[in-house]
Formats: structure tokens, sequence, C-alpha cells
């Protein structure tokens, strides 16, 4: 029986729109949001760091830039935004490793990361996926690890901004709110699930989050 393909929603929430992905979110500003995450994970000389959802490779290859003693690996579902992350690596001159695969299921082994970020993704997902993925992600977090998430809230119409609510679908970002997102990280088992700051954006409402797995027992990191 052949493997059942399951289907994703692409980065730039179309698939035709991918070419115009990168030029777009630069005009927007994103790399500032993806500095202050990566500021917020704190990054060490060994880590082994894991982005979900890392499209074409922004977050992964700024990284990467920042701290070229940590180990990155990107996952992302879509082939076509993996192969221009991985020609966008070899034009930047940095190493970094690029997975196919879904972040509800992740293809690795248990504990064998310090740091798993995400940064305008978990808004693609509904809400058995993001319940799945976080147990997914806390499985593949070293203990003391932690998981920095950035996305759109939710909780009104008006909190995802009008380009986000354009490029995405309405109900999986009204169903993105800072509430929902805490409770499923407490319910996934993160040690210290909470919101580290939020800005407005012309991109609309954008929350930090951080939460920990436990260094031993269910205690806070």
């Amino acid at each position: 029986m052949a493997p059942v393909q399951r289907t994703f929603i692409p980065a730039a929430g179309h698939d035709w729109l991918l070419p115009f992905y990168d030029p777009f979110v630069k005009l927007l500003g994103v790399k500032s949001a993806h500095q202050q995450l990566v500021d917020q994970a704190q990054l060490q000389a060994g880590h082994r760091i894991l982005e979900i959802g890392c499209g074409t490779g922004n977050l992964t290859i700024l990284i990467k830039t920042v701290d070229a003693a940590v180990e990155v690996v990107g996952l992302d579902p879509d082939p076509k935004a993996l192969a221009r992350a991985q020609r966008k690596a070899e034009r930047q001159g940095v190493s970094v490793q690029l997975d196919r695969g879904f972040s509800d299921e992740l293809p690795y082994t248990d504990g064998s990361y310090d740091r798993v970020l995400s940064a305008f993704m978990f808004h693609h997902l509904n809400r058995d996926e993001k319940k799945q993925s976080l147990h997914e992600i806390r499985r593949v977090l070293r203990p003391g690890g932690s998981l920095h998430l950035l996305d759109f809230g939710g909780a009104h119409g008006s909190s995802g901004g009008l380009i986000a609510r354009l490029l995405h679908r309405t109900d999986r970002l009204r169903d993105n709110s800072v509430g929902t997102i805490l409770t499923l990280m407490q319910e996934a088992d993160f040690a210290d699930p909470r919101e580290v700051t939020h800005q407005h954006t012309i991109l609309g409402g954008i929350f930090f989050y951080r939460g920990s797995r436990a260094s031993s027992g269910n205690g806070a990191a």
C-alpha cells in the first residue's frame, strides 16, 4: 500500500506565492523578530538546534550565522521551500541540515536537541496538530532544553493583522491565541510555559513564548 500523502500549508499561505516570500518578509522586517527569538533562546557553543517549519531557511541560516559553533537542523514539509533554503545556505557559505517532515511526527530520537525554535508556523496547524507537535517537541528536547516560539496572536479578529489574514486561514489564526498556546504547552508537560513578550507590528500582534523540558522529574528546568 502506498504511503498516505499529507497536505500542508506553504509558508506564504499559497504555493504560487513562494517566489515572492523572501522579498516580502524582508520588506516587512521579519528578520528583527527572528533575531529577537534567537537572542531569547540564549544559544551556547555545542548546542543542537532544531527549527520546525523552517520554510525557505531564513531563521535556520540566521542561527548558524549568529553562532557558527552550534549545530542547526531545519525541518519543513515543503520540498520547494527546502530547495530554496539549501541554495541560500550555500550562497551564504553556512552549513545547515535541512530535512523534510512534519512537526507532529518529528523524525528524531528522544532528547536529541538543546533548543527548538519556531517562527510564524504554529498558526498553520489545527488544534490536534498543535497538541501533537508540542508533545513531539518536548520529546526531542534534552532535559533542561527549551522551546522558543514566535507567532501571530488570534484571540480577536484584528490581532492577526490584515496581512496575516490575507495570507492565512482566519479560523487557524483565531485558534492561535496566547491562552490557547500556553494551555497546550502546559498539557504537553512543559515545565514553565509563558509569554515572554509581544509586539504590535505591520503583521499584527506577534507573541514570543518559552517553555522548558524539566531537568529532572516534572519540576521547572
